[in-house]
C-alpha cells in the first residue's frame, strides 16, 4: 500500500531513530523467559530505535501505573523516551488489568492501533482475535502501544504496524 503524499512527506520528517521504553506486564516471566519483550527489544533495535529501558512488572496498575508515569515525562540525566512498549495482560482473565491501567492514563487514545491490530490479528487466528484488548494512545506527548503477551502477536504488532508508522506517531506527538 502506497501512502499518501502528505504521509510520505510526514513519515519523511519523521525522526529515524528513538528512544523506547519497553515493559512487560506478567505475573510468571522473567528476563530468561520473556520472550515477547526480547523481540520487542530486537525488532526495535533492528529498527534502529535504542531501548533505554525494559523492565518486567506483576500485573498490578499500581507497577504499570508507576512504570508509565516516570517514563512518560522528561528525567534529569535520562534520555527522554518517546515511546513506551508494553505486552502483556490484555486479555480477559479477573488478573489481565493492563488495558484498564494504560486506558486511565491516556490523553489522547488512538482507537485505531487497538482495531487495526485486531483486523490483521483476525487473518491469523479468527475470531479469537477478539479476546486481545490492545490499545493505544498518548500520555501527555508520548506514545504508548500495548500489545498481547505473545510472541507471535508481538511480532504481528511490531511488523505491521509499530515500526512502519511509530516514528511518524512520535513526530505527530510531540509537533507544536
Amino acid at each position: 500500500m502506497n501512502p499518501s503524499p502528505s504521509v510520505a512527506e510526514h513519515r519523511a520528517d519523521a525522526p529515524s531513530s528513538l528512544n523506547l521504553a519497553v515493559l512487560t506486564v506478567s505475573d510468571t516471566r522473567t528476563t530468561a523467559t520473556d520472550s515477547s519483550g526480547a523481540l520487542i527489544v530486537e525488532l526495535a533495535e533492528s529498527a534502529g530505535h535504542r531501548v533505554v529501558v525494559r523492565r518486567i512488572v506483576p500485573d498490578e496498575p499500581e507497577a504499570q501505573r508507576g512504570f508509565l508515569e516516570a517514563h512518560s515525562r522528561a528525567r534529569p540525566g535520562e534520555p527522554e523516551v518517546h515511546a513506551i512498549l508494553l505486552t502483556g495482560g490484555t486479555g480477559i482473565s479477573p488478573r489481565d488489568q493492563t488495558y484498564e491501567t494504560v486506558s486511565a492514563l491516556l490523553t489522547k487514545p488512538l482507537p485505531g492501533f487497538g482495531e487495526l491490530f485486531r483486523m490483521l490479528s483476525y487473518e491469523q487466528i479468527g475470531p479469537a482475535c477478539i479476546l486481545s484488548r490492545a490499545v493505544g494512545g498518548l500520555v501527555d506527548r508520548t506514545v504508548v502501544l500495548v500489545m498481547p503477551g505473545s510472541r507471535a502477536a508481538v511480532e504481528l504488532a511490531m511488523t505491521r504496524i509499530i515500526l512502519p508508522e511509530l516514528p511518524h506517531l512520535v513526530r505527530e506527538a510531540r509537533k507544536l
